[in-house]
């Protein structure tokens, strides 16, 4: 049988959100919302790959 997930299995799935909502102000900051958004997106994958991958090389 799969193992069942809870909501506290990956932490690090926060910073996706919060890479949007940063880079949402940041784009309102510096009046390019969508650069901001994509740049803020792109950032919260990243750490969110760099702290799934160190959670499972333990």
């Amino acid at each position: 049988m799969a193992k069942k997930k809870n909501k506290d299995s990956e932490p690090e799935a926060l910073f996706i959100p919060a890479g949007v909502l940063t880079g949402m102000g940041f784009g309102f900051l510096f009046n390019e919302l969508v650069a901001g958004l994509f740049i803020g997106l792109g950032m919260g994958f990243l750490i969110f790959a760099i702290g799934s991958y160190l959670r499972h090389k333990k």
